[in-house]
């Protein structure tokens, strides 16, 4: 099973974000400024951002394992016919498809993995899956970013769509069949209180704008540092500039370190740090050299992949446990829908006032960000609960989906919190 977890995530974020490194030649093909080269990433986390909750649905009815396969089998189809699209337009709507393809994945597979392996090997389980994602989305990156110097960008965009194919076999082949046989009855006024604890909150609320505005300005910066680095004075080869991508191994050293730095002093100073640290990072890579820009890429992917870990946590922890499965796709929800806005508007900000403009207009999205931490902060205290997570916090039933697994210790709950965060839920919710 961990095989299996390790290959749906390296397949499904690798044919995600495999366009993110080949932007400047699609738009050299088609004839497209960068804002509408983007579009090639913002088609494809948009429509994740949009199926992501109604596929959720779906895994009740027809099980999990169904669409996991038919997620990453449909995803890899897809990539392997990119490179054939004769036009731009018929390459979106291809994008378009895979995005909600690859919505199966996040959907679902947590869910999966709670009934399927049990508390003893949860976290085991989810720490394949997790790793897996990270690690494919940025091989997906790396991989054509390397390639289409000498293989242009179709054949690099089909290098990463057989790497997909590869592993959604290894998925088919690998993948148990769901031995629990259950399907989660949940009436639907149960589900639909959920969901109005979810979007009545307003800490919640605060906490899907932070995962909205530090994911749009992270991929806006991404989507156009390619450009930057191509272009005079840089003058980057292709393969070259790829190796920006390599900051992600950052990310995922801070992203832990965060969940456990919250733990301790507590969420709102930490997640006010972090983005301070994300601003400062676009901040650095101002100057037009390449030591600068490495050195801000990896302090702006840090700062952002540690926003995103408190975040996503406290999410988790704030939410009801009737509503702790609404709230957490909610957030996914906002995650992709700034990924895909942002990431629009950010390249759209880069042709207009170039990069310094692109690092302001990001530098404000995460001020807003930042205000809506200080928001969630005083509704928090009038709300009575605790903002960070004293020592002594009650155990929990994290709810996984829709599925309650079995009280754990934190120490338990770090590991099989969300994949990005190691924030421990606590006891204490809000009441619904």
């Amino acid at each position: 099973m961990t095989l299996a977890v390790t290959a749906a995530g390296l397949a499904a974020f690798a044919l995600l974000y495999a366009p993110q490194a080949v932007l400047p030649q699609l738009a050299a093909e088609f004839g497209l400024r960068p804002g509408g080269a983007s579009l090639a990433v913002s088609a494809a986390t948009g429509a994740l951002a949009l199926t992501v909750l109604p596929i959720a649905a779906l895994s009740e009815v027809v099980g999990r394992r169904p669409v996991m396969i038919t997620a990453v089998v449909v995803a890899a189809v897809l990539g392997l016919a990119l490179p054939f699209a004769p036009s731009y337009p018929v390459l979106i709507a291809l994008r378009v498809a895979q995005g909600a393809a690859v919505a199966g994945l996040p959907a679902v597979a947590m869910a999966y993995l709670a009934e399927e392996v049990g508390v003893a090997g949860i976290g085991a389980a989810i720490g394949a899956m997790v790793a897996g994602n990270s690690v494919g989305g940025m091989s997906g990156r790396l991989l054509s970013g390397f390639s289409v110097g000498w293989l242009g960008w179709r054949g690099a965009v089909a290098a990463v769509g057989v790497f997909g194919a590869a592993c959604a076999v290894l998925l088919v082949i690998c993948l148990p069949r769901q031995r629990s046989g259950r399907r989660a009855a949940r009436r639907t006024t149960s589900v639909l209180g959920g969901l109005r604890a979810a979007v009545s909150d307003p800490v919640l609320l605060a906490q899907y704008a932070v995962g909205a505005l530090a994911m749009g300005s992270f991929v806006a910066l991404y989507n156009v540092i390619g450009f930057r680095l191509a272009a005079p004075p840089l003058s980057l080869s292709p393969s070259v500039a790829s190796l920006v991508f390599l900051a992600y191994a950052v990310g995922g050293v801070c992203s832990a370190l965060a969940g456990r730095v919250a733990d301790r002093l507590g969420r709102v100073p930490v997640l006010l740090g972090a983005l301070a640290v994300t601003v400062a990072g676009a901040l650095v890579t101002l100057p037009d050299a390449v030591p600068a820009v490495a050195v801000g890429f990896a302090l702006f992917t840090g700062g952002f992949f540690a926003a995103h870990s408190v975040a996503s946590g406290w999410v988790g922890a704030r939410a009801p446990a009737h509503a702790r499965g609404q709230a957490s796709g909610l957030y996914l929800g906002a995650y992709y829908l700034g990924s895909s806005t942002g990431g629009t508007a950010g390249s759209a900000a880069f042709e207009a006032w170039g990069w310094g403009g692109l690092v302001a207009v990001s530098g404000g999205w995460l001020a807003v960000a930042a205000l809506a931490v200080l928001g969630a902060r005083t509704a928090q205290k009038s709300s009575g609960t605790s903002i960070g997570c004293p020592e002594g916090a009650s155990v929990v039933s994290p709810i996984v989906g829709s599925v309650t697994l079995p009280a754990v210790s934190p120490s338990l709950t770090d590991r099989t919190s969300t994949g990005t965060s190691t924030t421990t839920a606590i006891g204490k919710v809000p009441p619904s």
